[in-house]
């Protein structure tokens, strides 16, 4: 699409304006719990209906995806479809984050704040998710830059999020905590990454140039039954999805809070090892952000589905073995660090063929119907990540009752709020936290890593087969479905 410098910019610029909203997705779907549950003292009801409206919230936000799509395929504005609902989703996102992670609220006062909050959350993201990813397939038509469109997009949003899974454990426990406690901390980092967001996203805002050929055809009315007959009608496009939900939700499992708390229980209650933890387990995604389009250009997908399922495999067994039989230490550490990093790797890559395996429906959409519906399609991706984000939420939280993690948390919220005020020092904060954890050396970790490593590599080999089993848009179905759509085109068919 383009000439060679539009696309060359469009490469440089589309992926920078990706960092900073993971940063805020990283906060919100990986933190947000963990900062309720350290800053809050949540009885039993409080906590099930914080759970709920998280659920209901993404649940909600994940239907509201393809309604997205919808509007954005019928908006005409003379900056394009996707723009005008870039800048308007970022701001409103920053504001609503911010004010989450600052408030003082508690109890029930708080619950109801938070309700508030998550659905203008979810609305608020869905502009700008949906529009970003939305623009990829009108930013490059063959094969090799859509690879690279994601992998790249993938990679700055990789960076931001592991950036923010670094350091937002790093300075909000532990003795680096930020301002001395978890609650003051949360609130300064909420700024900055709710600053940087809509920073980053400039470079996409004004930078890229997208196809709006479409644009001056009449928009299309907002409709459900388009929605629902663009998904249904398409059913490569519902394998794929299919495919990327298990994936998801067996990839969130862990950072929904239960790997961290898993890492403070069985290793003390320091931001630093979950840093580590997470740091190293991510590092391995970096290589496939930079290399996929390369390597995908010589193995072909559904291949790689399989090398990546096995490698996945057998982290989970490298992190789960040595946590049944051995004692905390720190070679028990460094082996389900690297057990992590290797299902990590797996998973990651699982995610880019799954994604780029979507938006390949397109034009699987415009030969069989005339329509590409690339908003509509684009938004089963988000969809997704919501919808799985809900039950990782569930999940999570399930562990934590089944479990008596609750009781553990409380009792570290209120020496974190004591500290906050200035009730007691942070060295006593330290030292009764430690108490607390002292006696978490039960099964409780046991139980946790069983979680984090058992549920998600059954959800993987279920995706891996699904995909392998249903999907047919291999590499060169796809190579024809462009040609005969050229063709089309040629003899004005489309």
């Amino acid at each position: 699409m383009g000439d060679a410098n539009t696309r060359k910019r469009n490469l440089i610029l589309f992926p920078i304006g990706s960092l900073g909203r993971d940063m805020v997705y990283a906060l919100v779907t990986n933190f947000l719990l963990t900062f309720i549950l350290f800053t809050r003292s949540l009885d039993a009801r409080q906590l099930a209906a914080v759970t709920a409206i998280m659920i209901a919230a993404r649940i909600f936000d994940a239907l509201n995806d393809p309604v997205m799509g919808n509007i954005i395929e019928r908006t005409r504005t003379r900056w394009g479809k996707f723009k005008p609902w870039l800048v308007a989703g970022i701001l409103s996102t920053s504001v609503v984050v911010y004010l989450v992670f600052s408030t003082d609220l508690a109890g029930w006062s708080f619950v109801l704040f938070f309700a508030a909050f998550y659905f203008c959350y979810s609305i608020a993201y869905t502009m700008h998710d949906i529009s970003y990813w939305g623009m990829i397939p009108a930013l490059g038509g063959d094969i090799d830059t859509r690879n690279r469109l994601t992998a790249r997009a993938t990679l700055f949003a990789g960076i931001g999020g592991t950036l923010a899974n670094i350091l937002i454990p790093m300075f909000t426990s532990g003795r680096f905590a930020i301002g001395g406690s978890a609650k003051i901390a949360f609130s300064r980092i909420a700024l900055i990454v709710c600053i940087l967001a809509p920073l980053f996203l400039l470079f996409t805002i004004l930078g890229v140039r997208e196809d709006r050929s479409d644009q001056k055809k009449a928009a299309p009315p907002v409709s459900f039954r388009k929605i629902v007959g663009t998904i249904r009608g398409n059913d490569q496009l519902i394998w794929a999805a299919l495919a990327l939900l298990l994936q998801q939700i067996g990839n969130g499992i862990v950072l929904s809070g239960v790997g961290a708390t898993y890492i403070y229980f069985e290793f003390g209650y320091s931001g630093g090892l979950y840093s580590i933890f997470t740091t190293v387990g991510m590092s391995a995604t970096a290589f496939l952000m930079i290399f996929y389009p390369a390597i995908s250009r010589h193995v072909s997908r559904k291949r790689l589905v399989r090398i990546m399922s096995t490698i996945s495999v057998v982290g989970y067994v490298l992190t789960l073995v040595p946590g049944l039989l051995m004692s905390s230490s720190s070679l028990l550490f460094v082996l389900i660090t690297v057990g992590y990093l290797l299902s990590n790797f797996g998973l990651y890559g699982l995610y880019l063929i799954f994604m780029i395996s979507i938006m390949n429906t397109v034009e699987y959409n415009e030969l069989n119907t005339g329509e590409r519906d690339e908003a509509i399609i684009s938004s089963l991706r988000p969809f997704i990540t919501k919808l799985s984000s809900a039950v990782t939420v569930l999940f999570a939280t399930v562990c934590y009752i089944v479990f008596g993690i609750t009781g553990y948390t409380n009792g570290i919220s209120d020496f974190e709020n004591a500290a906050a005020s200035g009730a007691i020092s942070e060295a006593e904060k330290l030292q009764g936290i430690t108490e607390i954890l002292a006696g978490a050396k039960g099964g409780e970790s046991l139980r946790l890593l069983v979680a984090m490593t058992v549920v998600p590599c059954i959800l993987l080999l279920l995706s891996a087969f699904i995909y392998n089993r249903k999907y047919r848009i291999d590499e060169g179905l796809y190579d024809d479905m462009l040609a005969e759509l050229e063709k089309r085109r040629g003899s004005g068919e489309n």
